[in-house]
C-alpha cells in the first residue's frame, strides 16, 4: 500500500448503508472506488430473506426506516431511479395498552397532539421546532462534534434531547403519551435513565411528521441494491465474497475506509495504529443485544386496539414504568420476563411481503449482550397480551439470538445493532476521542461504521461524514454542508 502508483483512489470495506454512503461520495467526485464485501450480498443489515417459508420475505434485521427517509445525504441521491420505492403506513408507529388503547405517531404533528389529550400542547411545543428546524440542523445532529450551522436551534433542540427519558417523560400527564415517548426512546437500546436518552426519542417522532416511518417495497434489501445500483452507475466497482481479516488482502488505495466496528477494526489493522489509539479502541464499550423473531401467518396481527392494526410499526411494552424496568433489567445482565417488543408489519403495506392473504411479522427484544437465550415465547407472550389470537396464526417462525446475529453480521458485537452503546460516553466520541472520530491515527484510514457518530440507523451519515472528512484531509476536496 506504500507504492506510489495505487490500484485505486479509495477502498470501502463493508457494504452496509454506511460503506456504501462513503463509497458513493468518493465516486461522485470522480476517484476511483472498490467496495468490497464479506458476504455473498451486499447490505449489512439490510438484507431481506425466505426465512420461514417459500413466498414470504422477511428483513433480516433493519426494517423500518424513518431515518433513511430523514437522512439528508441520502435525501439527495436518486434511488427512486434506481428502483427504491417507499410506502408510507396509515399509521407511523402505534403503543398499546392494556385497556385495548394505544397511543399513535401519525404523519402531522396536529393530528398526533390531539389524540394525546391533556398532553396535546406539551407534544406540539416538544416535537413541533424539532421538525420545523430538522432541514437546517439535521446534518449537525447526523454528525460529529463541531460548531452547529443553526446555534440556536441546536441549543433548544439539547435542552431537552440531553434529558434522560425519565426526566422528559415528566412533562407528560397522560400514561399514553408518556408509553409513547417512552417506547421511541428505548430504541437507544439502554436504560431511559441515562443522559441523552431522550434525544433518539424526539429524533424518531420528529421524523414520523417529516419523511414518516417507512417501508421500502420488496424489502429492506430494496434499499441496498439502489445504493449499490447508483454507486455501480458512476462507475464504482463492488467485489463480494472477500471477507477482510488483514490489510494484506486489499488492493492498493490513498485512502481505506472500514465500516467495521473497533473490535475487527483492531484486528485487521491494530498493527498499524498508535498505542494511545488501539488503547482507546480496545476500551470501546457494546450495548444490549438483541433476540429476534420472524414469523409467517395466515392473517394479520389481531391486535385489540384498531390503531395497531394500521401501523406499519407497534412498540410493545405497555407504560414508561414497565419499559423502564426492562431496558433497566436488560443492561444489567438480566431477561425481562416482560420485555420491550420492537414489533414491524410490513406485509399489511407491502404486498410482496407475502403470498395473498398471509402475513409476515418482524419482532425483537433487548437481552444482555451475548445472551444465548431463546426468548420466543416471552416475545410471543407480550404479542399475545395486546393482540389475543396471534398464537393461533402462526404458520412458521425464525429466531435468532445475539451469536447468531453476529454471524450473519460481524458488527453485531454480541448482538448489539447500534455498533457500541451510544450513551453520553460514547455519543460523539465513538471509537474514539479524536478531532475527527473517522479519522483513524494510521494516515489514510478511517472507520465510517455505526460506531461513529451518529452511531446506529440507516441514514448512511457515519459514512458521508468519514468520506468528507477523507475528502478535505487526502484529496483536497472541501464540500459544502448538506
Amino acid at each position: 500500500m506504500n507504492t506510489d502508483k495505487k490500484d485505486y483512489d479509495a477502498v470501502v470495506v463493508g457494504s452496509g448503508p454506511n460503506g456504501l454512503a462513503a463509497a458513493i461520495l468518493l465516486q461522485q467526485q470522480g476517484l476511483q472506488v472498490l467496495l468490497v464485501e464479506g458476504k455473498s450480498t451486499i447490505g449489512g443489515g439490510l438484507r431481506s430473506a425466505e426465512l420461514t417459508l417459500p413466498g414470504f420475505k422477511h428483513d433480516i434485521c433493519s426494517a423500518i426506516h424513518p431515518l433513511a427517509a430523514g437522512s439528508p445525504f441520502f435525501a439527495k441521491l436518486p434511488l427512486h431511479q434506481h428502483g427504491l420505492e417507499y410506502i408510507a403506513p396509515e399509521v407511523d408507529a402505534a403503543h398499546p395498552f392494556d385497556d385495548g388503547t394505544a397511543a399513535v405517531l401519525k404523519r402531522s404533528v396536529d393530528e398526533t397532539a390531539s389524540l394525546l389529550g391533556a398532553d396535546a400542547d406539551t407534544y406540539r411545543k416538544l416535537i413541533g421546532p424539532v421538525v420545523k428546524n430538522w432541514p437546517g440542523m439535521a446534518a449537525d445532529i447526523l454528525g460529529p462534534l463541531h460548531i452547529p450551522s443553526k446555534p440556536f436551534a441546536m441549543a433548544h433542540f439539547g435542552l431537552s434531547a440531553l434529558q434522560p427519558a425519565t426526566m422528559l417523560a415528566k412533562r407528560f400527564k397522560t400514561v399514553q403519551a408518556k408509553g409513547l415517548f417512552a417506547g421511541m426512546a428505548a430504541h437507544s437500546i439502554q436504560p431511559l435513565s441515562n443522559l441523552a436518552t431522550s434525544a433518539i426519542g424526539m429524533v424518531l417522532l420528529a421524523n414520523g411528521h417529516i419523511g414518516g416511518w417507512v417501508i421500502p417495497k420488496g424489502g429492506s434489501q430494496s434499499i441496498a441494491n439502489a445504493l449499490a445500483s447508483y454507486f455501480t452507475s458512476l462507475g464504482g466497482k463492488i467485489e463480494v465474497n472477500t471477507y477482510i481479516t488483514s490489510l494484506a488482502q486489499l488492493p492498493s488505495a490513498r485512502a481505506v475506509f472500514f465500516d467495521v466496528t473497533p473490535k475487527q477494526l483492531l484486528q485487521i489493522a491494530g498493527h498499524k495504529f498508535s498505542s494511545i489509539y488501539k488503547w482507546q479502541l480496545e476500551r470501546y464499550r457494546y450495548g444490549d443485544g438483541v433476540f429476534k423473531v420472524d414469523w409467517a401467518l395466515d392473517g394479520p396481527v389481531p391486535f385489540t386496539a384498531e390503531e395497531c392494526r394500521k401501523a406499519g410499526t407497534v412498540h410493545i411494552g405497555g407504560t414508561l414504568e414497565e419499559i423502564e424496568i426492562s431496558e433497566k433489567a436488560s443492561a444489567a445482565g438480566i431477561h425481562c420476563e416482560k420485555p420491550y417488543v420492537l414489533l414491524a408489519q410490513q406485509s399489511m403495506y407491502d404486498a410482496t411481503r407475502a403470498p395473498e392473504g398471509k402475513h409476515t411479522v418482524w419482532a425483537y427484544c433487548h437481552v444482555p449482550n451475548g445472551s444465548t437465550r431463546d426468548m420466543t415465547e416471552i416475545i410471543e407472550n407480550q404479542i399475545e397480551r395486546f393482540a389475543p389470537g396471534f398464537k393461533d396464526r402462526i404458520l412458521a417462525k425464525h429466531t435468532l439470538n445475539t451469536a447468531q446475529m453476529q454471524e450473519h453480521n460481524p458488527n453485531y458485537i454480541g448482538g448489539d445493532i447500534n455498533g457500541g452503546i451510544i450513551d453520553i460516553g460514547q455519543l460523539y466520541t465513538r471509537p474514539a476521542l479524536r478531532w475527527s472520530p473517522y479519522k483513524t491515527s494510521a494516515k489514510g484510514m478511517y472507520i465510517c461504521s455505526s460506531s461513529t457518530p451518529p452511531g446506529g440507523g440507516v441514514h448512511g451519515m457515519c459514512g458521508y461524514n468519514a468520506a468528507k472528512r477523507a475528502l478535505k484531509n487526502i484529496f483536497n476536496i472541501k464540500l459544502a454542508k448538506l
